[in-house]
């Protein structure tokens, strides 16, 4: 699939990646706790019937606290716009400097179906029913009690 770009191309890492590298347009700070948009230049004209997910870096998460507030963020096919991303730094002691051309978030363009909501009255029911948080099981981590 080729997708028309404005500004630097998110770039995969490896072949058969499926998130593609968004990197900084600009330089940023972020103190503990705190959250920047940033942007990354970019500008991109999905085809119709494809989203962009714009996700956090496992890698990032993982070693310096960086992920993304609204993660996944939603880039619609329409919108024309530079793609930014809201960064928050989860570290409680350091500070996070975001270089230009730093790798900050990927972009997961996959298919999408529009849905027709229809309002009814009632919904069928499932063995599932409506349990929702812990009812499957883990309902000791929602709570906060040990194991």
């Amino acid at each position: 699939m080729r997708i028309p770009v404005v500004g630097v191309p998110p770039t995969y890492a490896r072949p058969g990646d499926a998130g593609a590298d968004l990197l900084a347009a600009e330089p940023a700070t972020l103190p503990p706790g705190e959250r920047k948009v940033v942007g990354t230049g970019v500008r991109i004209a999905l085809p119709a019937g494809t989203v962009g997910l714009v996700t956090p870096r496992s890698g990032l998460a993982a070693r310096v606290g960086l992920s993304i507030v609204n993660a996944p963020g939603v880039i619609d096919s329409g919108y024309r716009g530079e793609i930014k991303v809201c960064l928050i730094n989860l570290d409680p002691r350091e500070t996070i400097e975001i270089g230009v051309g730093d790798r900050v978030a990927q972009l997961v363009v996959v298919p999408f179906v529009a849905a027709e909501f229809e309002p009814v009255e009632e919904l069928g029911e499932t063995e599932r029913g409506a349990g929702g948080y812990g009812s499957t099981g883990g309902s000791q981590l929602l709570s906060g009690a040990e194991k």
